[in-house]
């Protein structure tokens, strides 16, 4: 193949200007030529996303693992703060993920937050921040296989070591991350999800949860809880913890439902890019409905004694259940996490290349022994930190709490600096920007 036609491909990312702004992101060339991947290849075309696909691997990584931990947090915050902090996180990631994706649409050679940070502030700022990426889908990774190996451990009634469960998590989380298009993964969603007329819905996830719950209602009292005198279930509306035990159970729910730098990728696949807007709004609502109404309903059940992951809440049959209805739901949702981290990586392996997009033996070496790189990572980080709750905590606060809330409210703050000096409406709304960086700071520095 011909040098020209290899730049057919890709672009390379426009220039960094001194006073970056999205209306310099417009260039002479068209949004076509300077995407990530292009059309009409001879090759795979990775440009097959709906926008109704796109609402299903939406909804699928953002639930993910976050809702087995949402239930044990309202136990530290009670029922009022726990649903107001499940309402104002979706929101929030709602907004800094509409932010991040405006800053893509209008630099589409950008293909993940990682390219933004560059474009915007210069290669070492790009490089710190696909330090973060990966870290934090190596971990949501490890906390997905952590997921697997329990729920094995509890149908095999402890048949075989964590270790080994954890490897099996691992191999399976390879094979599903593998998929080379966001597209093609929504089979395996499918999967994870049941498939009625073709029209994938939450089976497995939901009815797992479902299981817990109404296993739980059918008890006298929970089934942790002392099954002879008197107890108390310990439902609260409002409660009163500590810091430490209130920013983790905080952490847990923000990261439950942040998906901006998973997210942004992704526009790259979509048929219709401009989509991503509607798309993102309309998974919030939809994640902030399921966590509100399936995580109050468990706690109003089980109150303090309920588990984490709280799958194990209704007793031992009821677990076994849960657990094999969660099974192929927990696989995708690590194969999602390990997709990221490998798509990333494999676009700047590649990019500029005839490989990114033909089916050679490079393009496919690289794929699959990036898969399995970070499959392996993830089992180590696994098993070195294999309490659920903890390594949601420390996801929100090193990795998420910067990517998802601080880098998007730079990037607008980038794009929106004349605001600092105009009238006192642009001054407020910038200040509520700067605000939202703040609290992203907070989030991450308290969670430590």
């Amino acid at each position: 193949m011909s040098t020209t036609d290899e730049k057919r491909f890709v672009t390379e990312p426009t220039a960094v200007s001194k006073s970056p702004s999205i209306q310099e992101g417009t260039s002479t060339d068209s949004v076509e030529e300077r995407e990530v991947f292009q059309r009409e290849v001879d090759g795979v075309n990775f440009r097959t996303i709906s926008w109704q696909r796109a609402t299903i691997i939406f909804v699928k990584y953002t639930v993910a693992t976050g809702i087995l931990g949402i239930p044990s947090s309202l136990n530290t915050l009670g029922a009022v703060g726990g649903g107001i902090i499940i309402v104002g996180f979706g929101a929030m990631n709602a907004y800094t993920s509409v932010i991040a994706g405006k800053f893509k649409l209008n630099h589409p050679e950008c293909h993940t937050i990682v390219d933004m940070a560059r474009l915007l502030w210069g290669n070492v700022a790009g490089e710190f921040v696909g330090f973060l990426l990966l870290l934090g889908y190596v971990l949501c990774t490890a906390s997905a296989i952590i997921g697997i190996s329990t729920a094995l451990n509890a149908l095999s009634d402890h048949g075989a070591c964590t270790a080994f469960f954890g490897l099996v998590g691992m191999v399976l989380t390879i094979m599903f991350a593998s998929i080379r298009t966001w597209s093609s993964m929504t089979w395996p969603l499918a999967i994870s999800f049941g498939n009625t007329y073709h029209y994938p819905r939450p089976v497995c996830v939901m009815a797992a949860v479902l299981a817990v719950v109404i296993g739980a209602a059918m008890r006298d009292r929970p089934a942790a809880a002392p099954q002879s005198g008197p107890y108390e279930l310990g439902f609260v509306a409002i409660a009163y913890p500590t810091f430490a035990a209130g920013i983790t159970a905080a952490n847990a729910i923000f990261v439950a439902s942040t998906g901006c730098p998973g997210t942004i990728p992704i526009i790259s696949e979509m048929k219709k890019p401009t989509d991503f807007t509607k798309v993102t709004v309309l998974v919030a609502c939809i994640v902030s409905v399921i966590y509100l109404v399936i995580s109050m309903t468990m706690y109003a059940y089980v109150g303090q004694w309920v588990a984490s992951p709280s799958l194990g809440s209704a007793g031992p049959l009821i677990k076994k259940i849960a657990y094999g209805l969660a099974i192929p739901s927990l696989t995708v949702s690590a194969g999602l996490f390990n997709h990221v981290s490998a798509k990333y990586l494999f676009v700047r392996a590649l990019r500029n290349t005839k490989h990114l997009q033909s089916n050679t033996l490079v393009h496919w070496s690289t794929w699959l022994g990036l898969n399995f790189v970070f499959g392996a990572i993830a089992y180590v980080f696994a098993e070195a930190v294999p309490v659920f709750n903890y390594m949601l905590a420390l996801l929100a606060c090193l990795c998420f709490a910067p990517m998802s809330i601080m880098l998007p409210a730079l990037f607008w703050m980038g794009d929106h600096k004349h605001l600092r000096k105009g009238s006192r409406k642009d001054q407020c709304v910038y200040a509520a920007h700067v605000a939202l960086l703040l609290l992203g700071t907070f989030m991450c520095v308290g969670g430590m």
